[in-house]
């Protein structure tokens, strides 16, 4: 299982220049809007001391990270949601993600068109939302629109839901931001609401100017400088002490994503790392690893990988007691080492 993370923003605020530090893929790179067009997409392997902790004692032939998938969407303008700037394209590809990375400009170069005119994160903010929030009030209104029209009293209450969410969104309230219960959330899933998605901004900094941060969930970062490191070669960037160090950056879409990691060892083979949704059940992360593991899941063998780092083997974790037997309802915790008995 992978999860996608959408990068957005304003035209000219280093989004592709953000998928290319993360993904290591040339994209065009130009100084005017709509360099982008066609979405890019990268896989990126997701870094964790734990796995390589794991794979020193197993000494295992093959070491295999989880992923993370991410998306060059192009910028987004004000109209976006009439289709200005080829905005109703873009906003597709926003919704086929599971998250959203917004870039925001709060560098000043005069080379790179600043189509907003101003640097100010919230005003930046303010207008991609607008245009997501206006996408997901149209869907709202033609969404019960139709049902509506079916007059059937199965479908009264999602018909109720989605008129709860209409006058939040009317509001200016993210669906995030509505208080929903999580069978409610089960109930509209299918309609993928723009600001449902859990997002993640990037204040893209030169060092130098100065800006107020917004009280939102952020992270502050020179693009432009991690571009730079990245265009040096290994030898020049271990001569510099110089690292791209962007692990902060893929934790948090871990968080906004509400995800955890566990970990799989085949046989002495093959250490492996997954990622799962927090309160995953041990039959459901066996079916993320192979789908007979699920359907024909009878127990399994956890244990927490720094329980398994201190025994120094298996064997000797076994001999301590260490290794519990769990059945299919067992809540899957961050960093277990899980064996399916199928």
């Amino acid at each position: 299982m992978s999860f996608s993370v959408g990068i957005t923003g304003l035209p000219n605020v280093g989004k592709s220049t953000l998928f290319k530090i993360l993904t290591k893929k040339k994209v065009d790179i130009a100084p005017h809007p709509f360099t982008t067009i066609n979405p890019n997409l990268g896989i990126v392997q997701v870094p964790d001391h734990r796995l390589d902790s794991i794979a020193k004692i197993v000494e295992p032939q093959k070491i295999t990270p989880t992923i993370i998938e991410f998306v060059d969407i192009a910028g987004l303008i004000k109209g976006a949601h009439k289709g200005e700037g080829l905005g109703n394209q873009f906003l597709a590809h926003i919704r086929n993600c599971d998250a959203i990375l917004e870039v925001i400009r709060v560098f000043d170069d005069s080379d790179i068109e600043n189509v907003l005119g101003e640097i100010s994160p919230e005003k930046e903010i303010q207008v991609i939302n607008t245009e997501l929030l206006m996408k997901d009030l149209e869907t709202l209104e033609t969404s019960i629109s139709k049902l509506e029209k079916k007059k059937d009293k199965a479908i009264l209450k999602k018909l109720n839901i989605l008129k709860k969410i209409r006058e939040g969104v009317s509001q200016g309230k993210l669906v995030s931001e509505i208080e929903l219960k999580n069978e409610e959330k089960l109930e509209i899933k299918e309609y993928q609401f723009l600001t449902e998605k859990p997002i993640l901004y990037i204040l893209n900094t030169d060092s130098k100017t100065d800006f107020k941060e917004p009280e939102r969930k952020h992270l502050v970062m020179n693009i432009k400088e991690k571009e730079d490191i990245l265009e040096l070669s290994k030898e020049e960037r271990k001569e510099l002490k110089l690292k791209l160090n962007l692990k902060e950056l893929i934790t948090g879409c871990y968080d906004i994503l509400n995800l955890i990691t566990f970990f799989t060892i085949t046989g002495g083979k093959e250490v492996r790392a997954w990622t799962a949704t927090k309160g995953s059940r041990a039959k459901e992360a066996g079916g993320i690893v192979h789908s007979d593991f699920e359907k024909k899941f009878i127990k399994a063998e956890v244990i927490n990988w720094q329980n398994l780092i201190d025994s120094g083997s298996l064997v000797k974790a076994r001999e301590k007691g260490l290794i519990r037997i769990v059945g299919k309802d067992y809540v899957l915790q961050d960093g277990d080492v899980i064996e399916f008995k199928i």
